[in-house]
């Protein structure tokens, strides 16, 4: 049966009658389509861009493809119909057009440094293998690769990146010569300067950003998904490491406190920036609302954070918004987000590929 769906659609705000039938949306009338929801504010589904449903909480590889739909279903009964999994060291394809489950781009594992990442979740790889094992992810993944580009560094004492730059740029080529995307961690002021020069397609985090780095993003198109909420357990990993790598320690507090306004830059530089919470791990799911509402504090109006969470996520991970023939994808809201953005904290109705979960 067709839904029929009415209220003040964005990001124009234009009250519009939405049908869906099947997984499409279509603007002409539909007869005998049953009315779901009448009023308020529709957005086209959210996205997080940058979550591990293949990790669990406490940073352990899950165990079934039941794990990671339970994880996925935190996130839609939040309104997020849509998730980026930034590198799983669990494969989970049985998922990728499951109804019920939010839609899926996935990258294979991560490809890092020998022992400078977590344990049991990345593929760790001397630089001379390097690129063959992100030509390999690329196959394991759906258009993305996850390249580790920098951790801690016992040797010095501090983040330092994984590989020279030469191949950190083979690992982008292979990427790209795979059809896929290169996502990068970083978190040192090296790392990703090394990485966007490479031509990387996003930055996860990114802290260590400067003016004129942000001015280069720019002007190549590369993404930011700053993880506000990551960033600000820096402090924890900080206190964890003062003891023994004390400089370390003081980096990250700085790299932390520094943070929006290293976001603003890039939003005022015109870098693409979308919302990701890094959930899975450290961070638990469904917290799309709360990046938002940081990325909002950060000084980022209201209407660019529900972009950066909604239609331009959507547009850049290859989910189309509500337009004709669209994906049916949509949450509504009673009270106008552009006003007060904490009503993304508390849909009234969610509806994924064209069924309504609530």
């Amino acid at each position: 049966m067709a839904l029929h769906v009415r209220g003040a659609v964005l990001p124009d705000g234009d009250v519009r009658d939405l049908w869906l039938v099947g997984d499409r949306v279509t603007y002409e009338p539909v007869g005998g389509a049953e009315t779901v929801s009448d009023g308020g504010f529709i957005l086209p589904g959210l996205v997080d861009a940058h979550c591990h449903l293949g990790i669990a909480y406490g940073a352990k590889p899950i165990q079934s493809v039941d794990d990671a739909r339970e994880l996925a279903m935190i996130d839609r009964d939040a309104g997020v119909l849509a998730l980026r999994d930034a590198g799983s060291p669990y494969p989970y394809p049985e998922l990728d057009d499951e109804p019920g489950v939010p839609r899926l781009a996935r990258a294979g594992r991560h490809v890092a440094a020998p022992r400078r990442y977590l344990r049991d979740i990345g593929v760790e790889v001397e630089p001379e293998d390097v690129a063959a094992a992100v030509t390999e992810q690329a196959k394991a993944g759906t258009g993305w690769v996850k390249l580790v580009g920098d951790w801690i560094d016992r040797g010095v004492g501090d983040l330092a990146p994984s590989w020279d730059a030469a191949t950190m740029a083979r690992a982008v080529e292979a990427a790209h010569a795979a059809g896929a995307r290169a996502a990068v961690h970083t978190f040192s002021e090296e790392g990703v300067e090394i990485m966007v020069r490479a031509g990387v397609d996003s930055v996860e985090h990114g802290t260590g950003l400067t003016v004129d780095l942000v001015d280069e993003m720019a002007r190549r198109g590369t993404a930011l998904v700053p993880t506000m909420i990551n960033i600000r357990t820096f402090g924890k990993i900080a206190d964890q490491a003062r003891e023994k790598f004390a400089g370390y320690a003081d980096h990250m507090i700085a790299l932390r406190d520094r943070f929006p306004s290293v976001v603003m830059a890039a939003y005022e530089a015109g870098v693409p920036i979308y919302v990701g919470t890094d959930a899975g791990g450290g961070i638990r799911h469904g917290l799309a609302a709360e990046e938002m509402l940081h990325l909002h504090e950060a000084g980022i109006p209201a209407v660019d954070v529900l972009a950066a969470a909604s239609w331009r996520a959507r547009d850049w991970l290859g989910f189309p918004g509500l337009v004709e023939g669209g994906p049916a994808d949509l949450v509504v809201y009673d009270e106008d987000p552009r006003v007060d953005l904490r009503v993304v904290r508390a849909p009234r109705r969610i509806i994924l590929r064209g069924a309504v979960v609530r």
